[in-house]
């Protein structure tokens, strides 16, 4: 076991969680009974729900892998994956909500966590009282609390209704309230899943600012939990990317964000489509996409002097006319960067099977990975209406220096790399 530096406020050691599956019990003995028979005669449990998926006694799932993780006075951490990643898990055993089954957890300072709306509060009590419910539950004495119970009603903008039972608050007033009391109570770890995720855009961004500001002049350490990559890369400094239990990163949020939304570890060089089976329409009254690979490459990289030479193939099921062909691009966040288009390219007969090679110029593109998709359109006239096939599952490309340059300063920023400015 190591021991913490003095920085360390959060030090977790091959920490595991399993959870047995399987329903322990309906709740009511006349349940149970009905179950228990049900199975006995191989009949449908009467009591499951319609869709949920049935475990067998002793089935287990473990939703920590041997975590390990060290967290510094100060850092404003991003936790970000899929559903089911571990994420809510490793909050509740950092909250002391629940228990490890192996590992250890060893922490410096108060912690407040707000691990969904309302977490602490009590229903019948007043905004007032529930300030310190909270106040107490962390330690702090009453004198405390009134010392800062002005401040949290002016954040929590519910002066209105501080005395009035908290059962009768929105959502949006009950993460107000809660989120007021933990950012001003001395706690010196700040845990919170999702719970921005209620209030509006502008309450949003004021809580941004009030943990980032705690975090630089208080030393306060924030772990947050988002799906919202947007509040994500405006409050932290610092990103995990769980999956399946285990971390697969933990560095730069941009980084972060990338390997979550797939980009960093997809490799499509090419894809076979087969008409309306593929999980993608790609298929009109005239034309099917049958196939679309990168010529002549093994990978999906592309370097700064290297153009995407892109292969097509398709199959008309009726004469067409005048065929034209939109690549879009988009980046990593699917927000879309710029698009290439061929007026007119093509013309052929039904029953044809077509192939068309394409050279494109990404040269000012900023380095980074992207998403392509296919639009193909067709018209008679300027005056008729676009026909179109939309095939939005497109190969992925990455553009990247070579790997002797990979450490220099990038003199871009955005998506469109521009000249240098010229010194008149």
């Amino acid at each position: 076991m190591t021991e913490m530096n003095e920085k360390c406020v959060i030090k977790i050691e091959n920490l595991s969680k399993e959870y047995r599956l399987g329903a322990i019990g309906s709740g009511t003995l006349r349940h149970d009974l009905q179950s228990w028979y049900a199975k006995r005669r191989g009949e449908e449990d009467p009591n499951q729900r319609i869709g949920a998926m049935h475990y067998e006694k002793g089935d287990s799932f473990l939703a920590l892998d041997g975590v390990n993780l060290e967290v510094n006075r100060g850092e404003r951490i991003g936790i970000i994956g899929a559903n089911g990643a571990g994420k809510s898990t490793l909050l509740k055993i950092l909250s002391r909500i629940t228990s490890p089954t192996d590992g250890r957890v060893r922490f410096r300072g108060r912690i407040a966590s707000m691990l969904e709306v309302g977490t602490g509060f009590h229903a019948e009590l007043t905004g007032r009282e529930n300030i310190y419910l909270n106040g107490a539950i962390l330690g702090m004495t009453k004198e405390e609390v009134t010392s800062k119970i002005d401040s949290i009603i002016d954040f929590s903008e519910c002066a209105k209704f501080i005395d009035t039972p908290v059962k009768r608050y929105s959502s949006g007033m009950f993460v107000k309230l809660a989120f007021a009391v933990a950012a001003h109570l001395d706690a010196e770890i700040m845990i919170m899943d999702e719970v921005l995720a209620v209030g509006d855009m502008r309450f949003q961004k004021k809580c941004i600012t009030k943990m980032r500001a705690l975090a630089a002049e208080e030393d306060r350490t924030v772990l947050y939990v988002s799906h919202n990559m947007n509040t994500v890369r405006d409050l932290c400094n610092r990103c995990i990317v769980l999956d399946h239990g285990k971390i697969v990163f933990d560095g730069d949020v941009e980084e972060g964000i990338k390997i979550y939304l797939g980009s960093a570890n997809e490799n499509f060089c090419a894809l076979e489509y087969v008409g309306n089976e593929h999980k993608h329409y790609a298929d009109r009254n005239d034309l099917c996409l049958k196939f679309v690979r990168y010529d002549g490459k093994e990978n999906n990289i592309f370097y700064d002097d290297e153009q995407i030479q892109l292969e097509l193939m398709w199959e008309n099921k009726a004469d067409i006319e005048n065929l034209c062909l939109r690549v879009e691009v988009s980046d990593y966040r699917r927000y879309p960067v710029t698009a290439f288009v061929i007026e007119n390219f093509y013309s052929g007969k039904k029953g044809e099977t077509h192939t068309a090679k394409l050279k494109i110029d990404v040269s000012k593109i900023v380095r980074g990975g992207y998403y392509t998709r296919y639009v193909f359109y067709s018209r008679k006239n300027d005056a008729a209406p676009f026909e179109t096939l939309e095939v939005a599952d497109g190969l992925t490309f990455r553009r990247r220096k070579p790997d002797k340059y990979q450490n220099t300063w990038q003199k871009s920023w955005g998506s469109i790399e521009m000249n240098d400015i010229e010194v008149l």
